[in-house]
This record gives C-alpha cells, sequence and structure tokens, in this order.
C-alpha cells in the first residue's frame, strides 16, 4: 500500500548561524608605521525563521528534510572589513501550523496567516573588531570579540486545518458522502468502520458565488480522547473550525447519547471547543419516514439547530448549507474573531504521554540531531601584521 501524501506532524532539526569573530589586526605598512589598529566586526549569523505559505496544504516538503542550518556570519577582516552576514532560511509552513520544543513538549509558536513570518532561531551577533575598542590610553588594542554562538532546537510541527466546518461523527457516519455531494472533494467512500483514515477539505458553493471550508475528519468513538480508534491524532484538526457539524446516522438507537458522547469526547481533549457553535445533522433519512421523523425530534437536543439530511437522494441538503451560513455569520461566530491570537489558547504537550504520541505518529527520534561541525567552534587567532 502506498505511503499517504497527507503528512500533519514531523519533527526536524534546526540551527541558526553562529556570528563570525572580529578581527585583530594592527596596520603596520610603509609610511605608515603606526597604522594602529583596524579589524573589522564579523557578521551576523543567519536566523532560522517560519514563513506562512497558503500554497502548502500538508508538512511532506518538510519530512525528509530532517536538518535546517542557516549560514555561519564571516569574519571580520582587516582595513576594517566587515564580515558578511549569513544567510537567513526561511521555512514555508502551511497556515495553522503549530510548533513545539521537541524536548520539553512546550508551546513554541503558531503560524497562521499566509505570509506570517517567526523568528524560531536568532542567528548569532558577530563580535566587535579591535577597532572598535581603540581609546586614547589603548591605542593598540590586541583583542577582539568573539561572535556569538548558534542556536540548535528540536521541534515538532503540528498541522491543524483551518476550515470553517468540522464534520465530527462516529465512524459510518455519512461525513464522506456528505462532502462528495456538497463539494467537488472525492474522499473514500465505503460500507466500513474508519474509510477514512486522513481530513479531507471542500469548498462548498453557497448562492452569489459565496462559499465556505468544510472538513471531513475521520471518525472519533467513544475514548479517543484517550487514544482509543484513531486517537488523539485528528481531533487537533477540530480545533481550528469555527463551526462544528455533528452528523448521527437517522437508524441510531439513541441519538442524542451518541451525539452527547461526540460532545464528551470533544471536552476530554479540549474544553474550549465547546465554545464553539454546533450544529447536529441527522443522516441517512432516506431510510426514515416523516412520521418517525416528527417523532425524532421530541427526543433530540433543543439547544442547537438540527437539521435531517440525506446526502444520497438530496433530502435536507439545501436547508443545512442555509443553517450553516447563517451560524458560520452569526456576530458570535465570526471565523476572523475565532481565528485571533488573543482568543486561541495552546496548550503545551505533556511529556508522559508525547513519547507514545511520536510513536504513534511514526516519528523517528535519531542520534544525529546533535551534529557539531568542524567549523562550529573557532579559537581566535593571533593578531597579525601586514
Amino acid at each position: 500500500m502506498a505511503e499517504s501524501n497527507f503528512v500533519d506532524y514531523v519533527k526536524i532539526y534546526c540551527r541558526s548561524g553562529k556570528g563570525g569573530r572580529g578581527s585583530m589586526h594592527l596596520r603596520h605598512v610603509k609610511y605608515q608605521p603606526n597604522g594602529g589598529p583596524d579589524g573589522g566586526d564579523g557578521g551576523r549569523g543567519g536566523s532560522i525563521i517560519l514563513r506562512g505559505n497558503h500554497n502548502y496544504w500538508t508538512l511532506l516538503h518538510l519530512k525528509y528534510q530532517r536538518h535546517i542550518k542557516a549560514e555561519h556570519g564571516g569574519n571580520g577582516g582587516r582595513d576594517k572589513c566587515h564580515g558578511t552576514d549569513g544567510k537567513d532560511m526561511y521555512i514555508d509552513v502551511p497556515c495553522g501550523t503549530v510548533v513545539y520544543n521537541a524536548e520539553t513538549g512546550k508551546y513554541i509558536c503558531d503560524v497562521t496567516y499566509d505570509g506570517q513570518e517567526v523568528v524560531l532561531l536568532k542567528g548569532g551577533r558577530g563580535g566587535l573588531g579591535n577597532f572598535q575598542f581603540r581609546t586614547s590610553t589603548n591605542q593598540a588594542p590586541r583583542y577582539a570579540q568573539p561572535g556569538e554562538p548558534a542556536q540548535e532546537l528540536n521541534v515538532i510541527m503540528e498541522l491543524k486545518l483551518l476550515a470553517d466546518v468540522g464534520l465530527v461523527g462516529f465512524p459510518n457516519a455519512g461525513k464522506s458522502t456528505l462532502l462528495s455531494s456538497l463539494s467537488s472533494a472525492r474522499p473514500k467512500i465505503a460500507n466500513y468502520p474508519f474509510t477514512t483514515l486522513e481530513p479531507s477539505l471542500g469548498i462548498v458553493s453557497y448562492h452569489d458565488h459565496k462559499s465556505f471550508v468544510m472538513a471531513d475528519i475521520p471518525g472519533i468513538i467513544e475514548g479517543a480522547s484517550g487514544g482509543k480508534g484513531l486517537g488523539l491524532r485528528f481531533l487537533r484538526h477540530i480545533e481550528r473550525n469555527s463551526l462544528l457539524l455533528f452528523m448521527v446516522p437517522g437508524d441510531t438507537d439513541d441519538i442524542k447519547k451518541e451525539y452527547e458522547i461526540l460532545l464528551n469526547e470533544l471536552k476530554t481533549f479540549n474544553p474550549e471547543m465547546l465554545d464553539k457553535h454546533r450544529v447536529l445533522a441527522v443522516t441517512k433519512c432516506d431510510l426514515l419516514d416523516e412520521e418517525l421523523m416528527e417523532m425524532l425530534k421530541t427526543t433530540l437536543p433543543d439547544d442547537l439547530p438540527v437539521v435531517f439530511i440525506s446526502s444520497v437522494t438530496g433530502l435536507g441538503l439545501n436547508e443545512l448549507k442555509d443553517v450553516l451560513w447563517r451560524e458560520l455569520n452569526s456576530e458570535s461566530n465570526k471565523l476572523q474573531d475565532i481565528m485571533s491570537e488573543d482568543k486561541l489558547v495552546h496548550r503545551d504537550k505533556d511529556m508522559l504521554t508525547f513519547a507514545e504520541e511520536l510513536d504513534a505518529e511514526h516519528v523517528i527520534d535519531d542520534d544525529e540531531n546533535a551534529e557539531y561541525e568542524a567549523d562550529d567552534i573557532d579559537d581566535l587567532d593571533d593578531f597579525e601584521y601586514e
């Protein structure tokens, strides 16, 4: 079986550039025997910068790029020559990428919009040459500063899909069928549990050339927040959705109970997801008659909109789009408000389960991350005469 191209979890080693050392040079040439110090400053080391890029949808381009290093700054030279600055290294990531420290699990930064730049590791400053230390009492300083050392860090990058509507439901609830009916997306559809193994995005068209993005999240089972089924792997994608569409089949014994189980899993994973607007869709209603649907309405939750739909016959799909659009554009549920930095709270990783999560994501930890180059440690050269 071919490996999936959807990669939403990578671990990489990053290292910024070190600053170049300052020069210790004393100018002594013919006709200028007392030229004095003229050692130049060292150059700045390159930084590691994250940049949001809407052209990327996954982290696949970083899966096999395990080590990312910026250039070192150049050393200062005689005649007050300044060392060259190291080239910054930009890492393009899809919007919605969250970065954690791989050693401690601590949250570092978040890239949410296209063109956003976040300095992950700052390059070292260059050292001052002996020309900078000249004074009236010390006219020939024989010392200069070394450059600042490079910074290195192992990071975990997580992708959390940015979508307007997220589909939440048990396996075989009809999520993929609904997405294929409302959009041009073609997710895998089959009559067995866990058909969807990776999230799918689709653009749903609405009136007057309007549209919104819908995300099909793999099925959730009871205990998913504790690692059962597909576990925590795809629950994090729901955190980015502005609106949650819960889907429960109409032939379920107790629709309200299944809805409460799904809601409890989200609450256990992240209590803040309960603040999102929710809509309940009762699917596969082509198996029900009008009388039965009227009876079911009395047993359903009354604190959220409920729509009876059938993705096969098209029953209730237009009504569902109307409800979703109304909820998305309500004053209390604007996507830009949900995604604002002051309302997004990221939790640090629990290190007790972090290792298990890495293993589940097949993120291999190698011993080659801590690499040292011969030019990483530079001793200051003796001052020189020309």
